[in-house]
């Protein structure tokens, strides 16, 4: 991977400064953060009264709600604690794919996404993966963390066959923590229903950014041509001619809307991306349409 910096520009990380992710639902976090708890807690956000008991704190004491009744109730605050992110890049050979290559977009969009929650003081984990799971960032969290991130982020490089299933099963079965999993990949695989499905049962809210080069949404190729799986090297002569291209289209298509419906019905967000699509725009304007990123 080139260096972060010539992936994210200072402008641009300015910009992310200013958003945070969304999540539809509360995640008990380890340390104070920026994101509402399951807990009650003293923000300045009112969350509800409960009855006073012994030990209590009396500055929280609704002194109003005591001197028109016999009994004294405590205010309840909203509790702001860390979200736990945990970015998962799908790093087989397929994505080695495109101009810009899959990868390569995606880790732009994985830096995006974890500085926008370190700067928030969320705690953030990166788990690359392909036949097996690979080496782990270990978790940070605020403006310290953000050179490890971005360090392990250049390191990354595409290689194997893709093991969604087991991966995905692998990283839900071992991680400490709940919160955030955004899934990074293009899906090439029969298996991605039972990852997905690993994540969701470990509690996680799950968003997919299926990443896709533009030549495979709109492939040119025609005449006869030798065709090489890239992750598995086998190789088959075939003539392409319109007639081809139409039912890959159709196939294609149904792929991703059996993808997109799967993440529909279990509570998964989805968002379908092409690498032709300006980075800038996924992020300050896709991610914020579907709530992601606010």
């Amino acid at each position: 991977m080139p260096p972060v910096g010539a992936m994210l520009d200072a402008t641009f990380l300015k910009k992310l400064e200013r958003l945070s992710l969304a999540t539809r639902r509360p995640f008990a976090g380890q340390m104070k953060g920026e994101k509402r708890s399951i807990k009650r807690g003293t923000s300045i956000e009112f969350a509800d009264y409960r009855e006073y008991m012994l030990g209590d704190d009396l500055r929280y004491v609704d002194w109003n709600t005591a001197a028109r009744s016999d009994k004294m109730f405590l205010k309840l605050f909203v509790e702001e604690e860390d979200l736990y992110l945990a970015l998962l890049i799908d790093t087989s050979q397929s994505m080695d794919f495109g101009d810009p290559k899959k990868l390569h977009y995606a880790v732009r969009v994985a830096a995006a996404l974890g500085y926008i929650s370190l700067t928030n003081y969320d705690r953030v984990s990166i788990q690359t993966y392909a036949g097996t799971l690979g080496r782990p960032l270990p978790t940070q969290r605020g403006r310290g963390g953000v050179f490890p991130f971005f360090s392990y982020l250049e390191k990354i490089t595409p290689g194997g066959t893709t093991s969604f299933s087991t991966s995905l099963r692998r990283f839900a079965s071992t991680v400490r923590y709940k919160g955030l999993a955004i899934v990074l990949s293009d899906f090439f695989d029969p298996d991605w229903q039972e990852g997905l499905k690993a994540l969701l049962a470990r509690g996680f809210q799950v968003a997919v950014l299926h990443t896709l080069a533009e030549e495979e949404i709109k492939p040119t190729l025609l005449g006869d041509l030798r065709i090489i799986d890239s992750e598995t090297g086998e190789s088959k002569e075939m003539s392409v001619n319109p007639q081809l291209l139409t039912r890959y289209n159709q196939t294609f298509n149904s792929f991703c809307v059996e993808l997109e419906t799967f993440c529909n019905r279990y509570g998964v967000d989805y968002l379908r991306t092409s690498t032709a699509l300006p980075f800038e725009d996924l992020i300050l304007q896709y991610m914020r349409r579907t709530g992601l990123v606010k």
